[in-house]
C-alpha cells in the first residue's frame, strides 16, 4: 500500500530521554477557554467563561490562555471583564492568541490595557503541506512571515507600557515540519524578539496533528532542545493533540526529552480527537509520588462544572475522573480489592496505635494514611485523594464473583458474613443479576440476601417457640458446677405439615436442634457458627450465621437476625434448613 507511508526518523544521535524520568511538574497552561471553547458546538458565553476561569484558578493553573480577544465581542469582553473586575490573581498570567496582523495585534494590545502581565501568543504554519498547498511559499518566505509577526507585536507594545509582555511563538504543524527547519524558524523568531535569560521567549511546539509514535515525538523535542541556541533564553512548550490516541504518552516522553511547559485542556477537550488531557497527565505524575502542582482533590465537583459549562460529557471510563474507573465488576478483582483494602485498614490502625492515638483521632488517621504506601490491587490511586468514596469501588453484575456482593453487604449494611459463606452469597446474587440482565444496586443486593436467607420459610417455619431454663441439671460429676439446661418447646411446620416438638439442650440453639430430630427433617449437625452485633444502642441486633452438615456430607449456610442472641441462632438454623434441596 502506497497511500500511507511511515513517519520517518529524526536525525538524533545518542538520544538521552529513554534513560530519564519525570521528576517535577512542568509549567501547566490551560487552553480550555480557547482550544476547548472553539471545539464546542455551542461556545461558552462570557458568564460561563468567567466561571470556568475561576475554576481553573482554583485548580491551580498559573498560566491560562483566554482566547482571541480580536476575534469577537465575546472574547474581547471576556478579557476586559477579567481585568476591570480584578479577577486575575497576581500569580496568574493570562495568555492571548493573535494572528500577526496589524489591526488584530493593535486591538489585542488595547484589550490588554490594565493587565499587569500577559503572554502574547503568535503563530504561523511551517509544515511542507502548509507551505505548498495553503501559502505556496518557500521556507525563506515562511520564516519572514514569522519575523514580521514579532515586529508587529513589538510595534504596538507602547500601547500598554505598564504591562509585562512575554512572547510565545508556535511553528504551527511542528509535528510535521522538518525538524531542522523548525529549529531554523524558531531561531529567527528568538533573535527578532531579542530573547535573553532575563527575557525568555516561549517556543511552543505543537503536535497540531499527531502523526508519529510517542518515541519519535520525544526525538523531535530532544533534537530541538539540543539544537536551539541560548537554551537558557528559551522555554520549550508542548501542545499535544490526540489524533493517534497517544497524546498523554507523547507529552510524558517529551517532558523526559527536555520540555519545560505543557498546554492542554481538562478532560482533553479540543478539535477532532482533542487536546492533551491535563488531568490524566497530572494525575499520572501524582501516582508516581510527584506533586503535580494542580489540585484535583474534588474531581466530582470539577466534572460536574465541566459538563455543565461546556455541554460535554466525561466518559465513564475516563482515567481518574470517569464514573466507573474505581469500579470492579470482575469477581477476582473484587476479591483482591476487598482483601487489600482490609489489609490497608489494619496497617493504618496499627500505625495510629503506634502514635499513641486511637482511630477516633482524625489527625492521626490522616497522617497514617499519607505515610503508608498505597498498594491496593487494581487501584493505582486512593479514590479518597480525589474526593471519591470507597462505596463506588465494587459493583455487582452477572460477571461478579464471590467477594463483590459480600463487600457491598459489609460496607453498606454492616452484614459481615463469614468468608466460607461468600461463594454461596456470590452465586445467588450474580445469578439474580444474570436473570435480570443488569447491574444490581446495593439495596437490590440486600433485598435478595434477605429473601434468600433472613426471610427463608419455604420448607421450615416456626409458628411458636418457648424456652424454659432448667437449673441443676443431672449428668454432672461430683464437684462439678451444675450446668443450666434449656427446655425448648415449639410449634413448627415442615413442608406444610404441623408438628409440636420439644427437647432439652445446653442452650436454646442446642435444645431446638435436638427437638427438630422428632420430625421428618433430615438429621444434621452444626458444623460452623459465627455471630456479630449490628446496629447501635437500643437498636442493636444479633446476626448469626450457621453452617449445617447433613449425614450425607452436604452443607448449607443460614443466617438469622434477632434482638435476642439465642433466637438469632435458631433463626439461622431455620434459614439453613430452608436452603435444603430435597
Amino acid at each position: 500500500m502506497s497511500k500511507y507511508v511511515p513517519f520517518g526518523k529524526i536525525p538524533l544521535v545518542n538520544r538521552t530521554w529513554p534513560d530519564k524520568t519525570i521528576e517535577k511538574a512542568p509549567i501547566w497552561v490551560s487552553v480550555d477557554l480557547r482550544d476547548g471553547n472553539q471545539a464546542l458546538a455551542v461556545p461558552m458565553n462570557v458568564e460561563q467563561k468567567l466561571e470556568f476561569f475561576d475554576l481553573l484558578v482554583k485548580v491551580g493553573f498559573k498560566e491560562i490562555e483566554i482566547g482571541f480577544p480580536s476575534a469577537s465581542d465575546t472574547e474581547y469582553n471576556f478579557l476586559r471583564r477579567l481585568i476591570e473586575e480584578n479577577r486575575i490573581p497576581s500569580d496568574v498570567t493570562v495568555q492571548v492568541l493573535c494572528q500577526a496582523r496589524d489591526h488584530l495585534v493593535k486591538k489585542t494590545m488595547e484589550c490588554l490595557k490594565g493587565a499587569k502581565k500577559a503572554i502574547f501568543h503568535i503563530y504561523n504554519s511551517t509544515s511542507p503541506s502548509q507551505r505548498v498547498y495553503t501559502f505556496n511559499m518557500s521556507k525563506e518566505q515562511i520564516t519572514q512571515i514569522a519575523i514580521e509577526g514579532v515586529h508587529c507585536v513589538q510595534k504596538y507594545l507602547d500601547i500598554i507600557p505598564d504591562t509585562e509582555i512575554q512572547l510565545e511563538y508556535s511553528p504551527e504543524s511542528f509535528s510535521t515540519t522538518e525538524i531542522e527547519y523548525a529549529v531554523e524558524v524558531c531561531e529567527a523568531v528568538k533573535k527578532a524578539w531579542g530573547a535573553s535569560p532575563d527575557k525568555k521567549i516561549i517556543l511552543n511546539l505543537p503536535t497540531t496533528v499527531e502523526c508519529s509514535t510517542a518515541n519519535l515525538h520525544a526525538d523531535q523535542i530532544e533534537y530541538f532542545c539540543t539544537h536551539i541556541t541560548n537554551r537558557d533564553s528559551v522555554i520549550i512548550s508542548l501542545h499535544n493533540h490526540n489524533d493517534r490516541g497517544t497524546g498523554v504518552a507523547s507529552c510524558e516522553l517529551a517532558l523526559m526529552a527536555g520540555a519545560d511547559r505543557v498546554e492542554g485542556t481538562l478532560f482533553g477537550n479540543g478539535e477532532r480527537t482533542g487536546n492533551l488531557d491535563i488531568i490524566t497527565t497530572a494525575m499520572n505524575m501524582y501516582v508516581q509520588g510527584i506533586d503535580p502542582k494542580l489540585d484535583f482533590s474534588h474531581i466530582n465537583t470539577l466534572t460536574e462544572a465541566y459538563t455543565r459549562l461546556t455541554g460535554m460529557s466525561v466518559h465513564p471510563r475516563h482515567p481518574y475522573a470517569g464514573e466507573l474507573v474505581f469500579t470492579a465488576f470482575s469477581g477476582s478483582h473484587q476479591d483482591a480489592i476487598r482483601k487489600a483494602l482490609s489489609a490497608r485498614a489494619t496497617k493504618i490502625e496499627q500505625a495510629v496505635k503506634a502514635m499513641g492515638a486511637t482511630m477516633d483521632n482524625a489527625e492521626a488517621v490522616v497522617k497514617a494514611d499519607k505515610e503508608i504506601l498505597w498498594d491496593v490491587t487494581y487501584l493505582p490511586l486512593d479514590p479518597h485523594d480525589i474526593g471519591r468514596e470507597y462505596e463506588e469501588i465494587i459493583r455487582v453484575n452477572s460477571q461478579s464473583g464471590k467477594g463483590g456482593a459480600a463487600w457491598i453487604l459489609e460496607h453498606n449494611f454492616d452484614i459481615f458474613a463469614p468468608k466460607a459463606m461468600h461463594p454461596i452469597i456470590g452465586a445467588v446474587i450474580t445469578g439474580a443479576a444474570d436473570k435480570a440482565q443488569k447491574e444490581l444496586s446495593p439495596s437490590e443486593i440486600l433485598s435478595i440476601f434477605k429473601k434468600q436467607w433472613i426471610e427463608a420459610r419455604s420448607l421450615l417455619n416456626i409458628l411458636d417457640l418457648a424456652e424454659t431454663h432448667v437449673d441443676g441439671a443431672t449428668n454432672t460429676s461430683e464437684g462439678d458446677t451444675p450446668q443450666t439446661q434449656v427446655m425448648c418447646r415449639a410449634s413448627i411446620t415442615w413442608k406444610g405439615e404441623s408438628f409440636a416438638i420439644g427437647d432439652k439442650g445446653n442452650g436454646p440453639l442446642d435444645a431446638f436442634v435436638a427437638a427438630l430430630r422428632q420430625t421428618p427433617i433430615p438429621t444434621f449437625s452444626i458444623s460452623a457458627f459465627h455471630e456479630h452485633s449490628i446496629g447501635t444502642g437500643t437498636d442493636t441486633d444479633a446476626m448469626a450465621y450457621i453452617e449445617i452438615t447433613l449425614e450425607d456430607g452436604k452443607k448449607y449456610w443460614g443466617c438469622g437476625r434477632s434482638s435476642n442472641i439465642g433466637r438469632a441462632g435458631i433463626n439461622a438454623v431455620v434459614s439453613a434448613v430452608n436452603q435444603l434441596t430435597l
